[in-house]
């Protein structure tokens, strides 16, 4: 497995299932505590892991909730962005779908136009220094509801708000007790402005939360998906129309949503033939980053090193970048595993 490892640390990877504020390193999470002294986050970044250990997911949102509220300023968000790409960059991620919450930073007081600016200036800045491209999905926070479905929309679709990276439209939160379809005019709305469909579903409910997200919000990837193994009928839809999962293992299980890495539906998924892509989630809070969810991944379906390639493909096709980038990281993907093989990379 050491070398498996070696070879995922140095693969190219394109990563579309990963939050904004869950992005946030502990160095990140402490200066940003240490500027806003009247915060419970802790500032001492080896306190954060006693912190970022979830009883359920219901304190996972409290306490994401709680960084959330660190990013009070406009030179907050641009801190984040960057070091977010810094650290994606660091693991050969050439291309990310960053998943924001715009709603959670304006309604704490950030200028919108502000807020927009500097995740802009992050991303430009990001690529020209690390090369890395990141693409926006902008995220309903569910439990707010449909009054932050409406904010995040007109952030989104407004000409002179929308921001050039923005690809995606998404719907996060918790699911009980949020059901997908009262969201079902804000995405025709998204979707008509030529924005991705790409809600959370079935993550800690079962598949009719997956089928209402397929169904009303006409969702070209699934965020999680956890429980759509629970239904045959669902897992063949998946696999017959090409419908991407973005699976994020560790967050599974720190979020009690799965019991046990060992447990974890992605054997499944992969044996009905389901477009799976391999995803971080929040990786700071878990405890995790993409390359080690390609590891864990690569462990629970038996893979080798063309098949953990043949994972990374998966993410650049389920992605929104164009034609001309997608070709470009496969090719990449596919330069590097034939040296690898051939022993051209050690």
């Amino acid at each position: 497995m050491t070398d498996l490892h070696a070879f995922i640390a140095g693969l190219p990877k394109a990563e579309l299932h990963v939050h904004h504020v869950g992005s946030a390193s502990p160095r990140i999470v402490a200066t940003l505590a240490a500027r806003h002294p009247d915060t419970k986050v802790p500032t001492d970044p080896e306190a954060l892991a006693d912190y970022f250990t979830f009883t359920d997911f219901a304190h996972f949102i409290e306490v994401y909730l709680s960084v959330v509220d660190l990013i009070r300023t406009p030179e907050d968000v641009r801190l984040l962005t960057f070091e977010a790409a810094r650290d994606l960059a660091r693991q050969n991620v050439r291309y990310a779908e960053l998943t924001i919450t715009p709603f959670s930073s304006t309604h704490r007081g950030i200028d919108e136009r502000a807020f927009l600016a500097a995740i802009e200036d992050a991303r430009k800045a990001a690529e020209s220094e690390f090369g890395t491209v990141l693409r926006w999905c902008f995220d309903v926070p569910g439990e707010a509801g449909l009054a932050a479905a409406e904010e995040t929309l007109r952030l989104a679709v407004t000409d002179g708000l929308r921001p050039e990276g923005l690809v995606s439209f998404g719907l996060g939160g918790p699911e009980i007790g949020v059901p997908r379809p009262q969201f079902k005019p804000f995405f025709d709305q998204a979707i008509a402005a030529g924005l991705h469909s790409v809600p959370h579903a079935g993550e800690t409910t079962g598949p009719q939360t997956i089928w209402d997200a397929l169904r009303e919000l006409r969702a070209e990837r699934i965020g999680h998906g956890t429980s759509a193994t629970q239904d045959p009928a669902l897992l063949a839809h998946l696999a017959e129309h090409r419908i991407p999962l973005e699976v994020c293992p560790t967050s599974n299980i720190a979020t009690r949503a799965v019991p046990d890495l060992d447990e974890h539906p992605i054997k499944e998924m992969v044996a009905a033939g389901v477009l799976v892509t391999v995803n971080s989630d929040d990786p700071p809070m878990f405890g995790t980053d993409l390359n080690t969810e390609y590891a864990i991944a690569a462990r629970l379906l038996d893979l080798d090193a063309p098949g953990v390639a043949a994972l990374a493909r998966n993410a650049v096709e389920a992605s929104f970048l164009d034609p001309a980038g997608k070709a470009r990281i496969a090719a990449e993907i596919e330069t590097y595993t034939s040296a690898w093989q051939a022993g051209r990379i050690a």
